[in-house]
């Protein structure tokens, strides 16, 4: 393999700024929320210095100014698997598998991201994609003329899938290759308003879901929102009605916390933007589409499977105790009850660390270096954190919450209705059309831990203790 190569983190930090430049130049708004995002993570940081240190410590400070998350919405097989061949050029790869089916939205998911640390420090840029599933569309006849529509489009230019094939072949891209790659797949991504059917079947895939039309009417899937990390979403929430931004009534996820755990997210509504249908010929006759929105999100420490079983549990609760409307009826009830039923999951880092409900980086303090050099060690994990000899920081969550997805889609939505298809979870038809197997998030956590502990072991002189468990 030639070194002078781009690096993939390097062509995934290109595109994904180049996205963020061409969403706020579509999306207006857009440009307001980073503002609004970037003063909170200021005074957050002025205001919390241990998270500052510990930011500054793991190397992660940098990655907030660029971290952003997209989301598209796919339409058949194919081209669910070339954006996987697409996304392996930038160092990002499918994580998890999201059924959004049983929250009465008819796709499934996966999200594209970096997979090792020094990539996630570097940019940990990430797209969440979803894949219509045609056969939830009820009215046969229907579900037949979305078929052909989508047989019909091609999302990449031929240079596009050319440039992939080549870094495929050769194992990566040279400089002009890799910009041109970038200018390329950027097409996929941006807004037309120009739409592909007519009024009359668009209408007619608008009321068998608004989903549906937003995913079959138009040449390609638009990117529908990107969104920033903050490190307070309560601030951008109460900040939002100031820069003349509407929030959506709760935000998605768990309670505010000492300690923040998986993700909160919230939104604006999406924008009523004006398209052009295939049967029209004049200007003046144009319809309307509402798709693109804007989200911010906070992410908290990933959790193990037990510690994911309990959050489930407790969120599950409150779903079924207070039902919030896409007016935000019930709101305040919804949060109160939020509140007082995640008072069961603790809220203290080194009790979610011995409880095993979290996941942790490990390293070594200055005080554990010198003893090591010393004295004979405590022998467990336990014992060398209680003395100061090792140090934990909380591994972020880097991935997605179904039900949270699920809430943001249906607020944007503007609907409460819910439909309940007769089909649920298809993983293996969705790996089937991406042409690989989604990677375990669960497993990657783990991994890093256990990395950072076996270097922790190494750093303080006793790598005969690698794989000791974090107990």
């Amino acid at each position: 393999m030639s070194h002078n190569f781009v690096p993939e983190d390097e062509i995934r930090y290109r595109f994904s700024h180049a996205m963020s430049e061409m969403y706020r130049a579509e999306v207006p708004q857009y440009g307001t929320l980073m503002e609004l995002v970037e003063e909170v993570n200021r005074e957050t940081l002025m205001q919390e210095p241990a998270l500052l240190s510990a930011l500054t410590r793991n190397d992660e400070l940098d990655r907030l100014s660029v971290e952003r998350h997209g989301a598209i919405r796919l339409g058949t097989p194919r081209e669910l698997f070339n954006i996987r061949r697409v996304f392996a050029v930038m160092g990002m790869y499918p994580v998890g598998y999201y059924d959004l089916s049983v929250a009465g939205i008819p796709v499934h998911s996966t999200a594209f991201r970096p997979v090792n640390d020094e990539s996630l420090r570097r940019n940990p840029f990430r797209v969440f994609t979803s894949l219509l599933r045609l056969e939830l569309i009820e009215d046969e006849a229907l579900r037949e003329q979305a078929d052909v529509i989508l047989s019909r489009r091609k999302i990449f230019s031929d240079h596009a899938l050319a440039l992939v094939s080549k870094a495929e072949k050769e194992g990566g891209l040279f400089h002009s290759d890799a910009n041109n790659f970038v200018e390329e797949v950027l097409e996929t991504f941006r807004w037309h308003g120009d739409a592909t059917v007519t009024r009359d079947i668009y209408s007619r895939l608008h009321d068998a879901h608004r989903l549906v039309a937003d995913v079959v009417s138009f040449k390609g899937p638009h990117i529908n929102h990107l969104t920033p990390r903050t490190l307070d979403i309560d601030a951008v929430q109460a900040g939002m009605p100031t820069r003349g931004i509407s929030p959506k009534a709760v935000i998605e996820g768990p309670p505010k916390r000492k300690c923040a755990i998986l993700l909160r997210q919230t939104s604006f509504k999406a924008l009523e933007e004006t398209i052009k249908f295939e049967d029209f010929a004049a200007d003046n006759e144009l319809g309307t589409h509402t798709a693109r929105f804007g989200e911010i999100e906070q992410r908290g420490v990933a959790l193990t499977a037990k510690g994911r079983r309990l959050y489930d549990d407790l969120l599950a609760s409150v779903r079924n105790d207070v039902q919030v409307g896409s007016s935000g009826g019930n709101s305040g009830d919804y949060d109160s009850k939020l509140i007082e039923t995640f008072g069961k999951f603790p809220d203290d880092w080194d009790e979610l660390r011995k409880e095993k409900l979290a996941f942790f980086r490990y390293s070594a303090t200055e005080k554990g270096l010198y003893a090591a050099s010393r004295f004979q060690l405590p022998a467990t994990v336990g014992e060398l954190v209680d003395a100061g000899y090792v140090r934990f920081d909380p591994i972020v969550y880097e991935d997605f919450l179904p039900v949270s997805a699920a809430g943001i889609f249906q607020s944007n939505l503007g609907t409460d209705a819910q439909q309940n298809y007769s089909e649920r979870s298809n993983r293996s038809a969705f790996e089937n059309a991406l042409g690989s197997a989604v990677q375990d998030e669960l497993d990657l956590y783990a991994h890093a831990e256990q990395r950072s502990l076996d270097q922790t072991f190494e750093a303080l002189g006793h790598p005969e203790l690698a794989h000791r468990s974090a107990s």
